[in-house]
């Protein structure tokens, strides 16, 4: 069959829209947030229903073609060259069950539908810091947000999920119908099939007490070495993360910060205002304040505190975890990436962890990187020319802290490490072993083999 009347005839099967690799739309339909990258594909298939993916994906299995999901195109890092794309973007669902405090979401919506659903009834879910990333992306590879630290991952409160897997059927999967199926899911990204919604439970929050706190670079060294004091002492009901920023000279941004070297502390407390107050006093004594933004807010409005990028650029992302953050760690990474260092990234961000984040779910699961204390996240600006640039500077910080690092790393903040060895590389042993299994065993072609992938 060739495959023009091959994709009159996956047409005729969806209800969504089929784009063949040389229509304009198809172009649209999958652009990227991540401008850097570009992906070609052989089809792209708009799906609007767990149907369309179902279809879609067993006419890819008769044309032997790999396939890759796709909704809002935050997590595109490995491009689906030859293969066929599933955008879920259609399949922005969300259902909220004041019963059981959960909401279900289709594979392609977005956490600010999501918390504008819930919020008014006194619950939000455990979203990252951009509303803009999609629910199910983030969640399949584990999700650490602001509530992270007192309620854990965002893969924790998963209660079921659909999935269309390799052979072309679509599977209702909970802790009792394919356990091995939930446990890798829940943390092992896309590499078993697309899911299509997914039901996790919600946190008993409505607003949080919040603080984005600009430091003058030339405090950067008082300001890491007392955050690296400080962050220790706080407890379960706060977020905390550092990072050292060189922001472009952006229209968008407020004038104080815009194209600075800053030290920029992001804080929120789920309890009493004045309680937040006094726990953040220490810290905005250590430097030269040039912005900040502070006090009780709704949690929809909590994007603010770390102004992650809203339109898409052309990104280079690298991270690892710290066991530990001591004086000498800080020492080292100033080094790598301080005011007085030879970077030229756009952050490089401390994010603590620890608290429940460290506690296996209640029904265990794949998540990697319960151990770190601390992620270690790595950003740049990939413009035309700049990769080798960006990469020498993340090697050099990631040498530098070496001493301090944990053998396995966020799934969600792979980056740029795509190979399979790396994404391997995030989990230790005995989950790598059983996540091959059960990837060998529901996808034997690799047909999901786009994205993070293990093999």
């Amino acid at each position: 069959m060739d495959l023009k009347h091959g994709l009159e005839k996956l047409a005729d099967r969806t209800s969504g829209p089929v784009f063949a690799s040389d229509d304009p739309a198809a172009v649209e339909e999958i652009a990227p947030f991540n401008t850097a990258l570009e992906q070609h594909p052989a089809v792209v298939v708009g799906a609007a229903d767990a149907d369309d993916v179902r279809h879609a994906v067993q006419w890819a299995a008769e044309q032997d073609l790999a396939v890759a999901a796709q909704a809002t195109g935050h997590g595109l890092y490995n491009p689906a060259d030859g293969g066929m794309v599933v955008s879920t973007r259609r399949m922005s669902t969300v259902r909220f069950d004041p019963v059981r405090n959960t909401a279900t979401v289709g594979a392609g919506t977005r956490w600010d539908k999501v918390v504008s659903a819930t919020q008014p009834f006194g619950w939000v879910p455990l979203c990252g810091t951009s509303f803009l990333v999609g629910a199910v992306g983030y969640t399949l590879g584990g999700g650490v947000g602001f509530l992270s630290r007192q309620f854990g991952f965002g893969a924790d409160q998963v209660e079921r999920f659909s999935i269309v897997t390799a052979d072309g059927q679509l599977r209702r999967v909970d802790a009792d119908t394919e356990p091995d199926l939930f446990w890798a899911v829940r943390g092992g990204k896309g590499n078993f099939g697309i899911v299509t919604d997914i039901e996790f439970r919600l946190a008993p929050v409505t607003s949080v007490y919040g603080a984005t706190i600009y430091f003058a670079a030339e405090s950067a060294a008082q300001v890491l070495h007392a955050y690296a004091e400080w962050a220790p002492t706080m407890p379960a009901n706060t977020s905390t993360s550092i990072a050292l920023l060189q922001l472009p000279p952006l229209p968008t941004l407020p004038e104080p910060i815009r194209g600075k070297r800053l030290i920029h502390l992001r804080y929120t407390y789920t309890g009493k205002a004045e309680e937040a107050e006094a726990l953040l006093a220490p810290m905005l004594q250590t430097g030269t304040i040039v912005f900040e933004q502070q006090g009780t807010m709704a949690f929809s409005a909590t994007d603010v505190i770390h102004r992650d990028p809203t339109a898409p650029l052309p990104l280079f992302e690298r991270s690892t975890q710290l066991k530990t953050l001591g004086a000498d760690t800080v020492d080292a990474l100033l080094a790598a990436a301080g005011p007085d260092s030879d970077s030229r990234l756009l952050k490089v961000e401390l994010r603590q962890l620890g608290g429940a984040l460290q506690e296996q779910a209640a029904v265990p699961n794949a998540v990697a990187g319960r151990d770190g204390a601390y992620s270690l996240f790595i950003l740049g600006i990939c413009a035309p020319g700049r990769r080798e640039e960006l990469e020498n500077s993340a090697a050099t910080i990631l040498n530098a802290t070496a001493p301090w690092a944990c053998s396995t790393t966020l799934a969600n903040f792979l980056g740029s490490a795509t190979r399979p060895d790396q994404v391997r590389a995030a989990w230790q042993e005995p989950d790598r072993e059983r996540l091959l299994a059960i990837k060998r065993t529901v996808d034997p072609q690799n047909m999901f083999q786009f994205g993070h992938a293990l093999l």
